[in-house]
């Protein structure tokens, strides 16, 4: 029997039995779309998550001081460390801003204008950053984050041009940055460091820390331990001070742990998306007995007219897998439809803006997780097809014959 008789026989018996057909793959299209949606918006949410801390969040590093560091200290780490490509002190200060009857937490952060890239504030979506004059003199301007600007205005191009009050006085929005982390009813905002410390005072003080950029392809867990090293011996620390310390830590570290938690997420959903396969070619093994059993005088006159064992073996793989692949396709198509759906409900409801991701999550859909899909519902099809198509083969041709 030829492939294509073996595809038309197996169209022709999915024909025949449509809603038996739909009812028994409906495991594999759970199973599937499971795991076409959950891998596409863990995908999104992950992406979406290391997007919001900055393009060069895996080389920043935070360094922190029981003795604060002046900005000539900063200034001989800078030397002594040439590792470091960037380094600067942050000035981070909250405050209230209400409009209305809403209230907003400001997460104000006070960063010279060659810093701004440090950080992960200098993707511009709308506007511009501030100069390096403005950070000098202290200009009252702020860049927002893009879910402080749709919270207030609804999208980033309105935001431009904006005051918003802070501490005891007004900035005016220049720019929308693709970064913050603003979540539901707060606001980030990046803004000179000398224009932080007019507004910030003893009443409400901002709190200054180090941040580094580190070189590409610098060893962060050495560089770490470097700046550690070079912070004590200039502030005169030692390493079993109990009352003095240092530390230095970066965001790499994070971003591991992020993407271990996202991926053992993946394996727990794919576990769940197994045990719906698993159902499924139960289901499939169940209803490809039953056709033998309906068929077995249709297999005795095949066997008649000089069908082989293994025409007849082939003849039921093929409609199991058939079945199979229809529901992978349904699935594939369905989980794309349903990881849309999510993103779109999770963006709407403010849910994943709690855990820091901004912006819009797209789903991060993967040919490989596609094909691995389809290779898995093929796989079923044969596993549990081999015993019904191994049972219809070895039925006896004079028997079959009998059977009414």
């Amino acid at each position: 029997m030829s492939t294509r008789d073996l595809v038309q026989e197996a169209l022709h018996s999915l024909e025949a039995n449509k809603g038996r057909s739909l009812l028994t793959i409906l495991g594999i299209v759970i199973g599937i779309a499971s795991v076409i949606a959950m891998t596409s918006l863990i995908g999104g949410i992950q992406n979406s998550l290391v997007n919001s801390l900055g393009l060069n969040a895996a080389r920043m590093v935070q360094i922190y001081s029981s003795q604060e560091l002046t900005d000539s200290d900063v200034e001989k780490l800078r030397k002594m460390v040439p590792q470091i490509e960037q380094i600067g002190i942050v000035d981070s200060a909250y405050s209230e801003y209400k409009v209305g009857d809403k209230s907003y937490t400001v997460m104000a952060q006070g960063v010279d204008s060659d810093m701004l890239d440090a950080v992960g504030a200098s993707k511009i979506v709308a506007g511009r950053t501030y100069s390096d004059i403005e950070s000098k003199s202290g200009a009252r301007v702020a860049l927002i984050g893009r879910g402080g600007a749709e919270q207030l205005y609804g999208n980033e191009q309105d935001a431009i041009g904006k005051t918003i009050k802070v501490s005891s006085g007004d900035v005016q929005i220049i720019g929308v940055i693709d970064g913050g982390n603003d979540s539901m009813g707060s606001l980030s905002l990046y803004m000179p460091r000398a224009t932080i410390a007019e507004l910030y005072g003893d009443d409400n003080p901002s709190f200054p820390s180090v941040t580094a950029l580190a070189a590409e392809g610098t060893d962060m867990d050495e560089l770490c331990k470097t700046i550690e090293s070079k912070v004590r011996s200039m502030k005169g620390i030692s390493e079993d001070d109990e009352y003095e310390s240092v530390s230095a830590s970066s965001m790499k570290s994070a971003i591991d742990a992020l993407n271990s938690f996202m991926g053992a997420f993946s394996l727990i959903m794919g576990a769940v998306a197994g045990i719906s396969l698993l159902v499924g070619g139960i289901g499939i093994m169940n209803m490809m007995l039953t056709n033998v059993t309906e068929r077995i005088r249709e297999i005795g006159i095949r066997r008649a007219l000089g069908a082989s064992r293994r025409d007849i073996t082939a003849q039921f793989l093929a409609e199991s897998s058939a079945l199979c692949i229809t529901g992978g396709i349904l699935g594939v198509v369905i989980g794309y439809l349903l990881a849309w759906g999510l993103t779109f409900f999770a963006a709407k409801s403010g849910i994943m803006s709690e855990f820091g991701a901004t912006g819009t999550i797209t789903p991060s859909f993967s040919i490989t997780t596609v094909l691995i899909a389809f290779a898995v519902s093929v796989g079923i099809g044969v596993i549990f097809g081999f015993y019904p198509a191994r049972r219809a083969a070895k039925l006896d041709p004079v028997e079959c014959l009998r059977y009414q």
